[in-house]
């Protein structure tokens, strides 16, 4: 029975030495190469005293970053994912929670790193220095499924960062469930578009290591050509996309896939935010043979938790399901009661299982706040974790997601979910994206798309009912996204003050 992710690594590494593992349009790293290096690095921190403490990592989007994830966890440390993109601010609130000790980086972050006053272990000297077997091995005897394998720093609502903790035992549940589900094998070609930083490319690099599959890690610049981005991925021959809906839009929105397509797709596997119909029928219609589920799953239980995979035409006025749950978890719709609400009624949607993280770094009052003893028995400790989502069943006893919590309002008297108008503007032609918002007693909507305002105020007004219209509409060249894809909602809250 595999307790530790790292086996995943050697196995194939020892199967699969000379295949590639990770790669971008200039760099590559195989297997062996991942195994070796990440060896050397664990025994340098190890020889250095570093086990058992969050290790930072400041580097790009290469295969060497994924390289030195591993060797932070081969010496019983949790990486902590940073960017070179990432604001200086940003950079110093995170590090200001962790414990004094070195940066993990490579040279073209050696300034960066020097500027935020932390000793730099460089990432050309670490993962070429000598292997201290023996040390690697007595610390594996040591190690159990619990020790935690990273640390990934999400926005908090105080604005500062808060650092969610995965295990090996989550993570390995996670992928084991995720593979079957989305039928990964060594023949997988990933093309990862999340940013390193996150917990979402877990669901590429892990499947990678344990299958022998290749991640192609593609340059954010890419991004900015759609066509050239499919051209890419018809290059490289990937197979599988784990998007974020925002950057599946953008590709839509602009009609690129009337002049290509990503002919070798075959699994489209899509998370982050609601994905507009009109957008993913565009994308069914360009890849008629290629399966599309739609995943759903906080930070807080090592990603995804939910799936669904497309079975029927949708209309445009239809939810899109989140489906069920993966294998070995549970979800719980709980009302402001805690009690199970009746069929087709929404509540939070609550997760229990071994997939729930281990929590909130050095933060216990956040963690008992969100991950509680389950409501509907006290026999013995069960926790679950409180999402703040809101959801319901359908009619097929599917799930779907209806809201935040928080992004449910009360507007003249009347209680509002925010995404139904944002829900109604996106099943406009013209509209691509759209963010709705309620500020000083006032409906705000920000939209993409060529549509004019008063056209989109006069179809909103056949399609909702009058105390759930926006009063202002604000037409935006681009939608601004948090670093995971999702609308920005904060800045788009500033804007609203600005416009009174």
């Amino acid at each position: 029975m595999q307790k530790n992710i790292l086996e995943y690594l050697e196995a194939t590494a020892g199967r699969l030495p000379d295949k590639i593992a990770f790669q971008t349009d200039t760099e590559a790293l195989s297997f062996r190469q991942v195994h070796q290096q990440a060896r050397s690095i664990g025994s340098r921190l190890l020889k250095d005293g570093y086990c058992n403490q969050p290790i930072p990592i400041l580097m790009g989007k290469r295969p060497q970053t994924i390289a030195a994830f591993f060797g932070v966890i081969y010496a019983g440390c949790a990486y902590v994912p940073l960017d070179v993109e990432m604001p200086r601010h940003r950079l110093e609130q995170i590090l200001s929670q962790l414990p004094e000790g070195p940066i993990l980086c490579d040279a073209a972050a050696k300034d960066l790193a020097a500027a935020l006053n932390r000793p730099a272990l460089f990432y050309e000297e670490a993962a070429f220095g000598p292997v201290d077997a023996a040390a690697l091995a007595a610390l594996r005897e040591r190690q159990i499924d619990l020790d935690p394998i990273y640390i990934v720093f999400t926005s908090g609502s105080t604005g500062v960062p808060k650092g969610v903790m995965g295990c090996h035992r989550a993570v390995m549940d996670y992928i084991e469930n995720l593979c079957t589900v989305l039928q990964f094998n060594e023949h997988t070609v990933f093309g990862n578009q999340t940013p390193l930083y996150f917990d979402a490319c877990l669901k590429e690099i892990i499947p990678t290591i344990k299958y022998g599959a290749t991640t192609v890690l593609i340059p954010k610049s890419k991004f900015l050509f759609p066509v050239k981005l499919i051209e890419f991925l018809n290059d490289y021959r990937v197979n599988t996309l784990c998007w974020v809906v925002s950057a599946l839009t953008m590709i839509s929105s602009l009609g690129a896939l009337d002049t290509v397509v990503p002919q070798y797709v075959r699994t489209i596997a899509f998370a982050s935010e609601v994905f507009p119909i009109r957008q993913l029928n565009r994308w069914r219609k360009a890849l008629p043979h290629t399966r599309f589920l739609n995943l759903y799953g906080p930070t807080e239980t090592t990603g995804i938790c939910c799936y669904y995979e497309l079975d029927r035409a949708f209309s445009e006025d239809e939810t899109l399901p989140i489906g069920r749950p993966f294998p070995n978890t549970q979800i719980l719709l709980l009302d402001e009661e805690n009690r199970v609400p009746e069929p087709g009624q929404q509540g939070e949607i609550c997760i229990r299982g071994t997939r729930l993280t281990l929590g909130y770094y050095r933060d216990e009052q956040r963690t008992e706040a969100a991950f509680v003893q389950n409501p509907l028995h006290n026999l013995y400790p069960d926790k679950i974790y409180r999402t703040g989502d809101l959801g319901r069943y359908n009619a097929r006893g599917e799930l779907e997601f209806i809201s935040r919590k928080d992004h449910q309002i009360k507007h003249m008297g009347h209680r509002i979910e925010l995404g139904e108008v944002e829900a109604a503007a996106c099943s406009h032609q013209d509209v691509t994206s759209a963010c709705c918002l309620y500020t000083s007693g006032k409906l705000f909507l920000y939209y993409t798309g060529p549509a004019a305002a008063t056209e989109l105020s006069s179809f909103l007004r056949s399609r909702l009912p009058r105390y759930m219209l926006p009063g202002i509409l604000r037409q935006l060249d681009t939608l601004p996204r948090t670093p995971n894809g999702k609308p920005d909602r904060k800045t788009l809250l500033e804007r609203s003050s600005q416009h009174g």
